[in-house]
């Protein structure tokens, strides 16, 4: 069995005029990062390996999550390959995961987030929310076979204030 958690980044800001992948994180999407790990905390104690895009938003929620949720170093990882939008190539980085991993945790962009969702999980949803955290079990060993995942759980910000 693999589970797999899909985490879009934090609310980010706009405010200097800075290039896409240097974008910062706002206040609120500091708030809603705790919402949701303390949230997940309660359904989830097993060891996550973590996957992050390099993207400052998108690497510094997935540190934010790293330390409330207290994975090791060792388990984190950058991914140049997660600064996608594309659905189907973050799909392929999914697949690449070490059949060994049983538990992976991504973060990275939209519309890849929502796209992937959809097609591995048996929910739809219309858009993964900044900071939205959706986890897919699937009923196989291998991370290149995912087909017919069941959604499990899923945390919006705005569900949980």
């Amino acid at each position: 069995m693999k589970q797999l958690v899909l985490v879009r980044h934090g609310k980010s800001s706009w405010e200097k005029d800075l290039p896409d992948e240097e974008r910062p994180l706002k206040k609120r999407a500091y708030k809603d990062a705790r919402l949701v790990t303390k949230a997940f905390q309660n359904f989830s104690d097993v060891p996550w390996k973590i996957w992050s895009s390099y993207a400052n938003r998108a690497l510094t929620t997935a540190r934010l999550f790293q330390k409330e949720l207290e994975v090791a170093e060792d388990d984190f990882f950058i991914k140049d390959t997660l600064y996608t939008f594309s659905a189907g190539d973050l799909l392929r980085t999914i697949n690449s995961c070490d059949d060994s991993i049983d538990h992976l945790m991504v973060f990275g962009h939209n519309p890849a987030m929502t796209g992937v969702v959809n097609s591995l999980g048996d929910r739809s949803f219309d858009n993964i929310p900044t900071t939205g955290l959706s986890l897919i079990q699937f009923e196989t060993d291998s991370w290149t076979n995912l087909k017919d995942g069941k959604t499990i759980l899923y945390l919006f910000p705005k569900n949980l204030r």
